[in-house]
């Protein structure tokens, strides 16, 4: 559980390094300024500066999980290096209060001449841990390690995997005030993930701090308490997981331009529509007003951007033949209806689908292009009027669910958004008492003797 003691105090955090065209600016780097700043005289810079960090400030409580996203090169390893201690600031103060733990680099802080055994005791003694303190712990981190009879091989003929295997369980199990973990995770299988946000947990509930460096949106979602969105060595967005991962969406693919879809018409009033059964051959969509945000189910949180080359106007969402319903019940066949407009000619235009939980977690996505759906590459003519129809039969578990629906089309390596409208529809599903997870797989059992 989190507390409002604070264990990290980052303030005003500057970090400039220097590269140099000559080897002896290097020297001159080391040196002059020195004399200079004893004579008095203006400092003289042989190098050329680069500002990884730029006055960066946050404070991480006592027992909360923060989230750091940020394209790459937006200074989030050098900014763990720092509070790690293994990097100094330029400017600024770092100020940290417990034992840190850190995984910054595969296999960091292990010799690979050496043993995974004999590096658990390295490591762990680096961490501030005695010899019988590591031999109470050593099954508890060979076992979470699993990496059977290499543990007594050197680490130099580990695989990344097993390197950050055994990184990992040295580090979860010296019960760290301060975890720190930079993208480790993401070497390791499935099964070894679970494993570790497992460990995570149990750490965040003793009172562990932890700082998660990840490019996956939905671990910050599920996981952080809060995130810090670093763009161009500056903190541009601090908060709840959710809408910092949104703005750092709207950065990586959005390419920070300003959304041209035009608001809802005034003249329409909410809730005009009201859960009705209606055939599917009537259903009326509005293709010159934008009355979305009118239909029951809209979500009002909803994250939408685009540039406005096409927008979505419209949309109809009907289970077992009742339109809008309160709640969908398992086994129902699910009908969402859309419609868009076209302000201007898109080659090759791709419409996005995807379900997630209220927790973030994404239980289905896919799209046009994938479903190679020939349709749908026609579809985008200047002026068009556009339909779509996308049906699924309701598998999903008891539980609230957000669909997210987007159109966008490729220019080149870039995907360029039109209109991108995230967890903008919600739903319930009603109990379902024979299953239990998110999804039902329609198992069956057959015993015989």
């Amino acid at each position: 559980m989190s507390s409002d003691e604070s264990v990290i105090s980052v303030r005003n955090v500057s970090k400039c390094f220097y590269s140099y065209d000559k080897p002896h600016d290097r020297l001159k780097q080391a040196i002059v300024p020195r004399f200079q700043r004893w004579a008095g005289d203006q400092i003289t810079t042989y190098g050329k500066e680069f500002w990884a960090l730029r006055d960066v400030s946050f404070d991480v409580r006592k027992g909360e999980t923060v989230g750091i996203v940020g394209r790459n090169g937006s200074g989030k390893s050098t900014l763990l290096q720092i509070i790690c201690g293994t990097l100094t600031p330029t400017l600024g103060e770092i100020e940290t209060r417990g034992r840190i733990a850190a995984l910054l680099e595969l296999g960091s802080g292990f010799n690979p001449e050496f043993t995974g055994r004999e590096n658990v005791y390295l490591n762990a003694a680096v961490l501030g841990l005695t010899r019988d303190e590591v031999n109470e712990r050593f099954d508890a981190i060979a076992g979470f390690a699993d990496i059977g009879e290499f543990l007594d091989h050197p680490v130099k003929t580990y695989s990344s995997g097993m390197a950050v295997r055994l990184a990992f369980a040295v580090q979860a199990q010296v019960d760290p005030e301060i975890l720190v973990v930079d993208e480790a995770l993401s070497v390791g299988d499935a099964r070894f993930q679970a494993k570790c946000f497992e460990r995570l947990r149990q750490l965040k509930e003793n009172g562990t701090s932890i700082l998660l460096v990840t490019h996956s949106s939905e671990q910050v979602v599920t996981h952080c308490n809060r995130a810090i969105l670093l763009e161009k060595s500056r903190v541009e967005m601090i908060g709840n997981s959710r809408p910092v991962v949104n703005r750092y969406t709207d950065i990586l693919f959005g390419r920070e331009k300003q959304s041209e879809i035009t608001s809802v018409d005034k003249e329409v009033e909410a809730g005009s529509a009201e859960a009705t059964e209606i055939p599917a051959e009537d259903i009326f969509l509005s293709h010159d007003q934008d009355v979305y945000s009118t239909r029951p189910g809209y979500n009002q949180h909803e994250y939408r951007w685009g540039d406005g080359a096409a927008i979505m106007t419209d949309f109809h969402l009907s289970a077992a033949g009742t339109a809008y319903p309160s709640s969908v019940e398992p086994g129902d066949d699910v009908t969402l209806t859309l419609a868009f407009r076209f302000s201007r000619q898109i080659i090759n235009p791709i419409l996005g689908f995807t379900i997630k939980t209220k927790e973030g977690v994404t239980v289905y996505g896919t799209n046009s292009y994938l479903l190679d759906c020939q349709e749908a590459r026609d579809m985008g003519g200047a002026g068009a009027r556009v339909r779509a129809r996308l049906q699924f039969k309701n598998r999903l578990a008891t539980g609230d669910y957000f669909i997210s629906i987007g159109l966008a089309s490729r220019e080149g390596e870039e995907i360029v958004p039109h209109d991108r409208r995230y967890d903008s529809i919600h739903f319930v599903v009603e109990p379902t008492p024979r299953l239990l997870g998110l999804i039902d797989l329609a198992l069956t059992m057959e015993i015989t003797r």
